[in-house]
């Protein structure tokens, strides 16, 4: 797996240095972004998804607590801000934006290099518990997003939820009322037709990866690894 960071840094010399160290440590796990514009640096973090980000605050153009206000907006990515800005107000400023860490010129390398490390394994961490799999579909509940075989489907909330129970419950036969009960909690209404039909809505929108929901005759519905 390779980690895609933006490194943003006005000063010629200290980004040449991060970027040659973090390459040659990387050994190919690393790809860098460069940037020495906040206004340029902005275009990225819009236009761009990045696994981490070192920004400076003090930037031409954009300030680097605009671009940690605008990276968090888009979502969890990990920011280290790198200033020769050390006051406790400034320090404090930072982590209320939402920054991972904060580092203060001047810095050794290596100890730059390790804590980006830690911040990319505790991601990739977090992303793993996030993320629900059985066989070809997965479920991010974070983003709320399903795939099936790498490809994002569009999923109503109604199936979505109804999805994830199921996912919650791999090989485990759940019965209609058991379903009512939790996806249909705020509705007393509903019946068991209601299931039958989101089940085959939300096989539909599976595809081949639909057959994975069983139908098991007199007791209810279950999901499964396999098609057949």
């Amino acid at each position: 797996m390779t980690y895609k960071i933006l490194i943003v840094e006005d000063m010629p010399e200290i980004l040449d240095n991060i970027c040659d160290f973090f390459l040659r440590e990387g050994m190919g796990l690393l790809e860098i972004v460069r940037s020495s514009d906040g206004s340029d640096a902005l275009k990225k973090i819009e236009k761009e998804m990045f696994d981490l980000m070192i920004l400076d605050i003090m930037l031409p153009g954009v300030s680097g607590f605009d671009l940690c206000k605008a990276a968090k907006k888009r979502g969890d990515c990990p920011i280290i801000l790198l200033t020769a800005l050390g006051s406790e107000n400034t320090i404090l400023k930072g982590y209320e934006l939402g920054c991972d860490d904060y580092v203060v010129k001047p810095f050794v390398m290596r100890h730059l290099y390790a804590k980006c490390l830690a911040l990319l394994r505790r991601a990739e961490k977090k992303t793993r518990q996030e993320i629900l799999t059985c066989g070809a579909i997965a479920v991010n509940k974070g983003t709320m997003s399903v795939t099936v075989s790498g490809c994002e489907i569009d999923i109503k909330s109604r199936e979505y939820t109804l999805l994830f129970y199921l996912m919650s419950n791999q090989n485990v036969v759940l019965s209609r009322q058991s379903i009512l009960d939790h996806v249909w909690s705020d509705n007393y209404e509903v019946n068991d037709r209601a299931v039958d039909n989101s089940i085959r809505r939300l096989r539909e929108c599976l595809g081949e990866a639909g057959r994975q929901i069983k139908t098991v005759f007199g007791r209810g519905y279950k999901i499964t690894e396999g098609k057949g």
